[in-house]
């Protein structure tokens, strides 16, 4: 059966198990993340553009995004554009930007990541569908950022 509304709260899960959760939410070969976040050879970084994963964090002090070139262009804008968050936030389906609200709120109060598949309209006007995969950033006690990987999963939907 294929899904047609996404990932309610249940599916935040505690920061010792990141290694676990980021593999199953991108469902392709282990340590992707790490790699993803880590200083990584050409190829290795190569890798990670062909599986079609785009990185992404937001630091909480000032809600500002760093996006990669495949992000970008999963939401249809053009690479290195400078965007608020407020304005991003606009490209989810109202669905989806309502529970990734929810899930973002859970992860920063409860030192939680997340994954949530989420129905966005890019630039373009086409409907997709995103596997937002989310992580916080702790400084000590203090969730600092979020970080994690984008992928279009717009297949699985179709």
């Amino acid at each position: 059966m294929r899904p047609h509304a996404p990932l309610e709260l249940h599916h935040s899960w505690p920061l010792f198990e990141q290694d676990q959760r980021f593999d199953l939410g991108l469902m392709c070969e282990p340590r992707a993340f790490e790699r993803a976040f880590s200083p990584i050879s050409r190829s290795d970084r190569d890798a990670v553009v062909r599986e079609g994963m785009g990185q992404w964090s937001c630091d909480l002090t000032d809600n500002s995004l760093t996006w990669s070139d495949q992000v970008f262009d999963l939401f249809g804008l053009p690479r290195g554009a400078k965007l608020t968050r407020a304005e991003t936030v606009g490209y989810y389906g109202e669905g989806s930007r309502a529970a990734m609200e929810k899930l973002r709120a859970y992860a920063i109060r409860h030192r939680r990541g997340f994954i949530l598949d989420a129905a966005i309209r890019g630039a373009d006007g086409r409907p997709k569908w995103m596997r937002l995969i989310a992580a916080p950033v702790c400084t000590g006690p203090r969730v600092t950022a979020l970080q994690g990987l984008k992928l279009d999963v717009s297949e699985t939907y179709r």
